[in-house]
């Protein structure tokens, strides 16, 4: 599906366009995307780095790249602090983190990867009480 989708940070000091399609969205359950989210999970896209453009504030982005993992980068907003997208050492691709997004991107997660190092927390969102908004008291 070829879809152009846009993105930004919380302060809206940064922002991105995509023009699709995607070439793979998993979740990445590994240590290193836990710790960068802060969460279970990362939910992340990949694209062609020829698909990619920033539209404002890539001054602002900083990427910090760990050396001894090649292919794990993370990329903020300095003001805010939200996950950017960042461009693979390779220069082939582009990781974009899904909650940047400000469109929907015409498809949803299609893979689990490095299950096998989940968070031992982990719960399936399927498996929890489920509310619309903050729950009662």
């Amino acid at each position: 599906m070829t879809t152009t989708c846009h993105g930004s940070c919380v302060c809206g000091a940064v922002a991105f366009r995509v023009d699709g399609p995607f070439t793979r969205f998993p979740y990445c359950h590994c240590s290193r995307c836990r710790k960068r989210t802060g969460s279970a999970h990362a939910a992340n896209l990949f694209v062609p780095a020829a698909q990619f453009a920033w539209e404002r504030g890539e001054e602002l982005v900083r990427v910090f790249r760990l050396p001894t993992a090649p292919r794990w980068s993370n990329a903020f907003c300095t003001v805010c602090g939200s996950p950017m997208p960042w461009l693979a050492r390779t220069g082939a691709s582009v990781l974009i983190p899904a909650g940047a997004l400000d469109d929907d991107p015409g498809l949803r997660p299609e893979l689990n990867i490095h299950f096998a190092s989940r968070a031992p927390w982990y719960a399936h969102a399927a498996e929890l009480e489920t509310f619309d908004e903050l729950p009662p008291g």
